[in-house]
């Protein structure tokens, strides 16, 4: 049985690799060995960035939340606590997003919130 060396399934293997890392730096984005360990930490920093997208944009709401509440004189705290007692089910996206956009639906949502915290 003849020896098989595999010639042109390899050069798209790397061809493949050195194409997933393009726009890499210096070595990392030209030699072969190189590139293949940038392909696999770019990935894990991938999902990892992925996740710490959730988070960043969990705090952004949150910041736009108290910025809105502190605006009618609650704190953010009593308001998330009113809106759970109050049985408010709008995530934080949500409310940050009709604060924004519609500050007389975030009133009515902040009163309803605080009296109810209140009895």
């Amino acid at each position: 049985m003849p020896r098989v060396r595999k010639g042109a399934a390899r050069h798209q293997a790397k061809k493949r690799v050195l194409k997933a890392v393009k726009g890499h730096s210096n070595a990392a984005g030209r030699l072969y060995r190189l590139a293949k360990e940038a392909g696999v930490r770019a990935a894990v920093n991938a999902r990892v960035g992925r996740k710490l997208r959730k988070r960043d944009f969990r705090g952004l709401w949150i910041t736009r939340l108290s910025a809105a509440c502190r605006q009618r004189g609650v704190r953010y705290s009593e308001f998330i606590n009113g809106c759970k007692k109050a049985n408010i089910a709008l995530n934080r996206k949500m409310l940050s997003e009709i604060a924004i956009d519609d500050p007389k639906a975030f009133d009515a949502i902040v009163e309803a919130a605080s009296a109810t915290a209140k009895s």
